[in-house]
């Protein structure tokens, strides 16, 4: 006689791809707080979270809208962006009194060399310590944004049009893309010099 189904309906946010519930009792076992990198189309968002019976505590963030005071006029998406945001994160935390965090990064594949990783390496400059493996670091030309300048160059010599149609963006902004490296180091020297001087 039957008993009804054998199968369980998944939680809601499992089942909307939002949280792997197996991977966040993981990094809650760990007793540390969490080093939270979530990436979208447009942004970067770096929390410092502290699990809680009644709610995950955010105890310091970062968002990739907010370099924009520290003079940044890239992208707010691209890997410099993403290691700013964890650079600022990460003095926001040391501040506060965290030393030591886990990554969470959450439903993105841990690709090597992929944003969230430039978020944790901005952290680890900013002297949190997080456990992490040298293979997934980004290399530190494309933190600085070199392959952007680079294919801005090619692009340019190739099609102007398509040149200025590509990077309209940091044309609105005063910035043109093949300074970007030397536009990363002063912003984040501006970083450095407010949170970690």
């Amino acid at each position: 006689m039957a008993k009804g189904p054998t199968w369980r309906v998944p939680f809601r946010r499992r089942r909307e791809g939002k949280t792997d519930y197996r991977q966040r009792l993981k990094l809650l076992r760990s007793g540390k707080p969490r080093f939270v990198v979530r990436v979208s189309l447009k942004h970067v968002l770096a929390q410092v979270v502290r699990a809680d019976p009644k709610g995950d505590l955010t105890l310091a963030s970062a968002h990739s809208k907010e370099l924009s005071k520290f003079g940044w006029k890239g992208s707010t998406s691209n890997t410099p962006a993403a290691y700013l945001v964890g650079l600022l994160c990460g003095y926001r935390a040391v501040r506060v009194g965290i030393k030591e965090c886990v990554l969470d990064i959450g439903m993105h594949t841990p690709t090597p060399g992929a944003k969230v990783f430039a978020a944790l390496m901005g952290a680890l400059d900013a002297k949190l310590q997080i456990p992490h493996g040298e293979e997934v670091l980004v290399r530190e030309e494309r933190l600085r944004g070199e392959h952007i300048a680079r294919y801005a160059a090619k692009l340019r010599s190739e099609d102007e049009g398509a040149y200025r149609l590509r990077f309209s963006e940091y044309f609105k902004r005063g910035l043109e893309p093949e300074r970007l490296p030397e536009h990363f180091n002063e912003v984040k020297q501006a970083i450095i010099t407010q949170y970690g001087g």
